[in-house]
């Protein structure tokens, strides 16, 4: 007796009333046209139509007027910290290279190996204070200058890290100042451009 004849579905559909409805019955080829975009196969057997299962929202939900992105508030603690555990990082491993280079012509001994962490924990210390100060100027610039204008994009990038290099070099002077001016400038404004790559190949002009 063919399982899929009209009567056979009838009479499953009958007994299945009786306990509070019957789930759709489909049949093998009605089941192998649906369409699974983006999806394995599914077994052709199971009364679940695949277009259910897709989930094109987002998993997540946002106060009202909440942005999708993190704001520069709430990177300026990550950048932050990670500017200092880089510049300790660093730090000890040029601190270790001075340390060894130095006493070099000592043997192993105590005091050497005093000296070479001494000169490990200065060093650290001096270059996570450094990127940390450039990160916190940074950050604060970055942010007044989001409030000011009201919008967040590379203009703010960039105006953060010039105002960044001058203050941080004012302490030199005009001529220090300028420098350091134009060494933000030229870190951010690559930073800025490495960020739009993708975006700036992607809409470049065609030749004809």
């Amino acid at each position: 007796m063919d399982n899929n004849s009209p009567g056979s579905g009838g009479s499953r559909g009958g007994f299945g009333s009786l306990f509070g409805g019957a789930a759709p019955e489909y049949s093998n080829t009605e089941l192998a046209g649906v369409p699974l975009t983006g999806m394995s196969p599914l077994s052709p057997y199971l009364n679940v139509d695949p277009r259910y299962l897709t989930q094109d929202n987002d998993e997540f939900i946002l106060p009202t007027g909440a942005n999708k992105t993190r704001g520069r508030f709430e990177l300026a603690f990550f950048t932050i910290g990670g500017c200092c555990i880089t510049g300790a990082t660093f730090g000890a491993l040029n601190g270790l290279r001075m340390g060894l280079a130095e006493t070099r012509d000592m043997a192993w001994s105590k005091p050497r190996n005093v000296q070479i962490l001494n000169l490990v924990t200065r060093q650290g210390a001096t270059w996570a204070n450094t990127l940390g100060s450039v990160a916190l100027l940074y950050s604060v610039f970055g942010v007044v200058i989001e409030k000011a204008r009201g919008a967040e994009d590379d203009i703010n990038t960039v105006a953060a890290g010039t105002l960044t290099g001058m203050l941080y070099k004012s302490p030199g002077g005009l001529r220090g100042a300028a420098r350091g001016g134009l060494a933000g400038l030229a870190v951010s404004g690559l930073y800025a451009l490495y960020n739009n790559w993708d975006h700036l190949k992607g809409s470049s002009p065609s030749r004809f």
